[in-house]
């Protein structure tokens, strides 16, 4: 009887267990496209910063991408280093206004905190147990 017991017991927790991660998997999964995205819309405008329609196309989608993320799920497991995903996102947005308006020094300011950022969500997701995946 004891053993039956803890079997229970070891399934219903092994069932609680995965279906955080598999919650918190989806959020991984959402936030890593949303900052691979963001980062290679970065690059892209980079050497392109005299293009305003290229800039507005990116500023839509930095926009966009910053709206979603302040409304996603966050699991609990992560809901501390979700602001650091959040001023990834805003940084980037902000890089744009700095660059449609021609300001080059506040759109390299606005890259380096959203890298530095991103640094940190990293940091405390891995300090939670969780990694992004691969997109």
């Amino acid at each position: 009887m004891k053993r039956r017991g803890f079997l229970f017991a070891s399934m219903a927790a092994a069932c609680a267990l995965a279906s955080g991660v598999a919650f918190a998997g989806s959020y991984l999964d959402r936030a890593a496209l949303m900052l691979e995205t963001g980062k290679r819309e970065a690059d892209a405008i980079k050497t392109r910063t005299g293009d305003k329609e290229m800039l507005l196309v990116v500023k839509a989608s930095t926009e966009a991408r910053v709206k979603v993320a302040r409304k996603m799920n966050v699991p609990a497991a992560v809901v501390d280093a979700h602001p650091h995903l959040l001023l990834v996102l805003e940084n980037y947005d902000r890089a744009l206004d700095a660059a449609i308006s021609g300001n080059s020094t506040k759109f390299a300011e606005c890259l380096a905190t959203a890298a530095a950022e991103e640094q940190t969500f990293k940091t405390q997701l891995k300090a939670l147990g969780y990694a992004l995946p691969k997109v």
